[in-house]
């Protein structure tokens, strides 16, 4: 999954928050330069990952991206489904819509600020400042989103074609996303209550 669900599925929890949207910039024994909570951020992260990558409609969905993208074709997914969850209004209801969760979603990591790796210390003014996890709703968004995730590949160099195969299979995207996400919300409920269990 990419930012918006992994920020979604951190269950109001700031630790938890921020070691579930910093994980991609921390390699191997850096998690234990963090706090016990961050960590379990961290472990949340790295669970939904997996749980995404070997479920059976991801592995779907991830077809009509390998022809082209191959080992990045799972990349490409975690983006589309932020799409369709920006766009799933009940999961934002009792935050009064999506916008008002992004906000509590960057006032919550501003707080733990001082724990942010560099790259995403570099890249979050950014996030916010352009609303990223908001704009994930829009098409222009995700042909955004595609592009950095492009810039960020060592083997990619376009992301037009990404963008066409997103289009040309809407539909059989979002039916993925609606048969995928109520799995993955249980998933990461049960892992959530584990790993904050005292």
């Amino acid at each position: 999954m990419n930012y918006l669900a992994h920020a979604y599925l951190s269950f109001d929890d700031s630790d938890i928050l921020t070691g579930n949207m910093v994980n991609d910039y921390v390699k191997g024994k850096q998690k234990y330069e963090f706090s016990i909570e961050i960590q379990k951020g961290m472990e949340l992260h790295r669970a939904i990952d997996h749980f995404t990558d070997v479920h059976p409609v991801t592995k779907n969905a991830k077809e009509f991206f390998r022809p082209q993208y191959r080992l990045y074709a799972g990349a490409f997914v975690d983006i589309v489904y932020d799409h369709f969850l920006a766009l799933d209004d009940i999961q934002f209801e009792e935050y009064g819509g999506l916008e008002k969760f992004t906000f509590e979603v960057y006032d919550k990591l501003e707080q733990n600020q001082q724990y942010f790796p560099v790259p995403f210390q570099r890249m979050f003014p950014f996030m916010r400042s352009q609303n990223w996890l908001y704009h994930y709703q829009f098409r222009k968004g995700i042909e955004d989103s595609f592009g950095g995730l492009v810039r960020r590949a060592k083997y990619l160099n376009e992301s037009a074609i990404g963008f066409q195969i997103f289009e040309d299979n809407y539909l059989t995207l979002k039916e993925c996303y609606e048969e995928f996400f109520p799995d993955l919300k249980d998933f990461s409920v049960n892992t959530f209550r584990q790993l904050t269990e005292y």
